[in-house]
């Protein structure tokens, strides 16, 4: 007979956890007692229990992580920073994974998820700043990676080592785009260290996080990876590991160490309504982060090349549109004038499919890939162009500091099922400030198609399905030959306010 009353099971769990914690104590108290009793009671003591008891012992100890965590841990820093600036309520965090820094790559990701804000007119303030994260030796004579957040405006760096010890540091380099810093201490060659992994994890793998968390000093937690690849909307760049060993406030900058104790990823973000953890924490992949470092090594900053294209995803409606086989590779909005693209002969429309061979999955992984690749560096594009495959030659521009790649964070919705476009349209020619060319969007049916796809008023429609178009005729025209051709999406090239881009409208 079970008893399914609310709650019941929850109590019994509580209940049998009490009354381990009471048995053990009273084992314990046995255990004194017959320890410390006559000797014959050694007598009860049978070798092959012994042996079974000793066996189970060394089973789990061998499935621990106490070897691990010995070899790693004195390898793991806390970063204790000190500013000196005016700043308002928002940036006088003692850590800075949930409230980010004005500027941050991360101020948007953490506005959405919980961060706490100014009210809005806060008075500033100058006062000192004490920021607490942590990090980890890279070498025997002091190189240490931490995150750019956790040392970024600081007046001073001290760390402290397993062993209690504190020594001054400097920085030697940041880079804000993957919220890496590698940071020196001097005086001193024999500091225990660890490596970068060569392989990126699998979703499944063991992970073991070491930090300094809410300032506790030396703190481990184990968990698994949880995912791979993940964007958490932070800047163009972002391609986090998630895992689920708990990770808190004062954890960044940390490693994450796979079981044979090098480091898969740095601890960098934690998504947390409540301050701590809810065991999901994203780290920068080992392979990002050593090469980011040996720059900054190397430097002091990370230079990153540049196409000078926008992009945007491909999505199921343009694959159909254009003919493609897969969703994949990434559309050229338009390319920049004067950039690398627009000198190799880009075109607006092009699907940049390969670099270098290597297949494109989407817009962020094409910006991923330039950027890990030295300006100057000659590529070679794999482009579709009308339906035809080309391959131009790209030489790398610099990426500008002002500039950043859109790494397509307009994202398309999914396409509707719906027949009925639901536009108003208007020669551009008869409508002031429209350019001349193409066809004004003067209402949307916000229950159309075109509503649910991000059209607005004041939108110019320059060309459909590939051919130019000058008034509503034109449009209908093109509509209706890619219904004849048995396309279920027709490539719209619109020109916006903010840029010129790619829309795949349904047409049923």
């Amino acid at each position: 007979m079970t008893n399914d009353k609310p709650g019941h099971h929850l109590y019994a769990r509580i209940f049998s956890r009490r009354r381990l914690v009471l048995l053990t104590s009273v084992a314990g108290i046995a255990a004194i007692v017959a320890l410390g009793g006559p000797t014959g009671y050694t007598h009860l003591s049978l070798p092959w229990i012994s042996s079974a008891r000793a066996a189970d012992a060394q089973s789990q100890h061998s499935a621990g992580f106490a070897d691990l965590v010995a070899k790693v841990k004195p390898a793991v820093i806390s970063v204790r920073v000190e500013m000196d600036e005016m700043s308002d309520a928002s940036d006088l965090s003692s850590d800075e994974e949930e409230n980010s820094p004005s500027g941050s790559p991360f101020e948007k990701f953490f506005q959405q998820h919980g961060s706490d804000e100014a009210p809005e007119g806060m008075p500033q303030r100058h006062e000192m700043i004490i920021g607490a994260g942590s990090g980890f030796f890279i070498s025997p004579d002091g190189y240490a990676v931490t995150n750019n957040h956790v040392v970024d405006h600081a007046r001073s760096v001290q760390v402290t080592t397993d062993d209690g010890t504190t020594y001054k540091a400097k920085v030697i380099g940041t880079d804000p785009k993957t919220d890496l810093a590698l940071i020196k201490v001097d005086g001193k060659s024999s500091f225990a260290y660890v490596n970068f992994e060569d392989h990126a994890p699998r979703v499944g793998d063991w992970v073991v996080a070491v930090g300094n968390p809410f300032g506790l000093g030396g703190t481990v937690t184990a968990g698994i990876v949880s995912a791979q690849g993940r964007d958490i909307g932070s800047g163009p760049y972002d391609n986090y590991i998630q895992i689920d060993a708990p990770i808190n406030k004062g954890n960044s900058g940390g490693p994450a160490f796979d079981i044979n104790g090098n480091v898969i990823g740095v601890n960098t973000a934690i998504y947390s309504p409540s301050g701590g953890s809810i065991g999901i924490g994203f780290d920068v992949p080992a392979q990002t982060a050593k090469a980011v470092i040996a720059e900054l090594k190397d430097k002091g900053v990370v230079t990153r090349g540049w196409l000078g294209v926008q992009v945007q995803p491909v999505t199921t409606g343009i694959a159909d549109s254009l003919g493609m086989k897969k969703v994949e590779g990434a559309m050229v909005d338009e390319p920049q004038n004067g950039s690398p693209a627009a000198k190799a002969g880009v075109h607006s429309g092009d699907v940049v499919t390969a670099l270098n061979g290597t297949p494109i999955k989407d817009s962020r992984d094409l910006s991923r890939k330039v950027a890990a690749l030295a300006p100057g560096s000659s590529v070679e594009l794999d482009i579709l162009r009308n339906g035809e495959s080309k391959t131009l030659t790209v030489t790398l521009g610099e990426l500008p500091n002002r500039k950043q790649a859109d790494a397509g964070n307009r994202e398309t919705r999914p396409d509707s099922r719906s027949p009925h476009i639901g536009l108003r349209l208007a020669p551009a020619n008869e409508v002031a400030g429209s350019g001349g060319k193409g066809v004004v969007v003067t209402g949307v049916d916000p229950e159309g198609s075109a509503a649910e796809h991000g059209f607005q008023s004041g939108d110019v429609i320059v060309d459909v399905g590939g051919k130019a178009v000058g008034d509503a005729s034109d449009v209908r025209k093109a509509l209706s030959e890619a219904r004849s051709q048995g396309k279920h999406a027709v490539l719209m090239r619109v020109k916006t306010a903010d840029t010129m881009k790619f829309v795949a409208l349904p047409i049923g």
